[in-house]
């Protein structure tokens, strides 16, 4: 969400901004906020007034009294006494101010001049690449035929007991999914991040937060007759911890690593790519969260996707960097890109994560805020990353580290999370 004092003085600028993310149906509702924040405004200038010719008239009735002029002061009271004006314009300026902030949640953040301009993700920009991609000279199955191998999947019992889009990982591929996320933890707690456990599930107010009402709908699950919703991210209950919150400035930034189970309807998804466990409605995912000062976001942005591609790259997995375009971006984010591993059987790159700055929208939404030294209150900067989500990393790992003879090499790192194991053997 925007400052509304920009919009004000910046209403073309606004505009602009929602041609540039091709949301043209938004344009009229920049003409909207303005009409109805003057409205909302302009009741609230008149109701200050009434309130002090009120107490004006107040000190006027005393001093009758005390000269005696009865029939005057009554006459007078009579007249501060109504309120059906008083109750008029707050009328007027709740429902404006409804509207305001109605309009505000929809209209989109104001992107940062480097996004490059597209109309959805076939336009995103490849940035750099890590690492060389390889295709073997031997054929590479689809991943759950690799993890079938190794008895490592049944999406058969899960299709049975919670339907498509779930699956049961099983011995060592379980194990490998589990030591994934682990080391990812003690990764980032080398970076310095702080580790943590959130709640799995959130209020309505967190959510309306943290994202727009179109990401919202596509992707929370609702728990029926309670104001709680499951999480599609551990940022969601993370960013929500500073809800309403006034962080003090020296101790800033808040740099902070999560791990949840997420849950996303994932609406729409279909075709070969996105069956297994590629696009599911429950996965677990380790994240980063930072909360600093604004100053301070464009430098985190670097450094946190740059910890993704170290991470994977520590797992001799090509990945590139992929710059999302003005189409691409959700409403709140100002900057985004994605990480991308190297598929070996489809001979493509696809997404494992992905970086966001969010600039103060989250924080104007949550009234997260920060005081300086002078005991100035300013908005935070948020940010978010994927440090890893699993089971989608065990196509990257599989594929990458699959041999001819069908077994798979267990990268160094891993290792210890594995017993000491250097390889997968198939068990057929």
């Amino acid at each position: 969400m925007i400052d509304i004092k920009f919009l004000r003085e910046n209403p073309e600028a606004v505009k602009e901004n929602i041609r540039k993310k091709f949301q043209d149906e938004k344009l009229p509702l920049v003409d909207e906020v303005i009409e109805y924040d003057a409205k909302a405004r302009a009741a609230q200038q008149e109701a200050d007034q009434i309130r002090a010719d009120k107490k004006k008239i107040s000190k006027q009735i005393g001093g009758l009294m005390a000269q005696g002029k009865k029939e005057e002061a009554m006459a007078l009271k009579a007249q501060v006494g109504d309120n059906s004006r008083l109750e008029e314009l707050d009328k007027i300026q709740k429902e404006a101010l409804e509207i305001v902030r109605n309009d505000m949640m929809i209209i989109p953040n104001i992107i940062d001049p480097t996004v490059p301009i597209g109309e959805d993700d076939s336009k995103n920009v490849e940035l750099q690449r890590f690492g060389e991609p390889v295709v073997p000279d031997f054929e590479i199955p689809y991943h759950t035929d690799i993890m079938d191998r190794f008895d490592g999947i049944d999406l058969d019992a899960a299709g049975r007991v919670a339907g498509n889009g779930f699956y049961y990982l099983k011995g060592d591929i379980a194990r490998l999914h589990s030591a994934v996320l682990t080391y990812a933890r003690d990764f980032m707690i080398g970076k310095g991040f702080t580790y943590c456990i959130p709640p799995f599930m959130i209020r309505s107010a967190v959510v309306t937060g943290v994202m727009s009402f179109a990401e919202m709908d596509a992707m929370m699950y609702k728990i029926e007759g309670e104001d709680l919703y499951l999480i599609g991210t551990s940022e969601h209950s993370m960013i929500g911890s500073f809800i309403d919150q006034i962080v003090p400035e020296n101790k800033l930034p808040q740099t902070l690593t999560s791990y949840s189970p997420c849950f996303r309807k994932e609406k729409g998804a279909h075709g070969i790519e996105e069956r297994g466990v590629y696009r599911i409605h429950q996965f677990e995912k380790q994240e980063m969260i930072v909360v600093c000062r604004p100053e301070e976001s464009k430098e985190w942005y670097e450094k946190m996707w740059q910890y993704t591609v170290e991470l994977f790259r520590t797992m001799d997995i090509p990945v590139r960097q992929l710059e999302c375009c003005s189409g691409d971006l959700a409403d709140l984010k100002v900057k985004s890109c994605d990480v991308e591993a190297w598929s070996p059987r489809q001979k493509k790159y696809f997404e494992v994560g992905s970086c966001s700055n969010l600039g103060d929208a989250q924080a104007r939404r949550l009234r997260i805020r920060v005081k300086d030294e002078n005991g100035k209150i300013y908005l935070a900067h948020t940010l978010n990353n994927t440090v890893v989500a699993s089971p989608r990393m065990l196509i990257a790992l599989l594929e990458n580290n699959l041999r001819e003879d069908g077994s798979v090499a267990i990268p160094k790192v891993l290792q210890p999370y594995m017993g000491g194991m250097t390889e997968l053997v198939p068990k057929h």
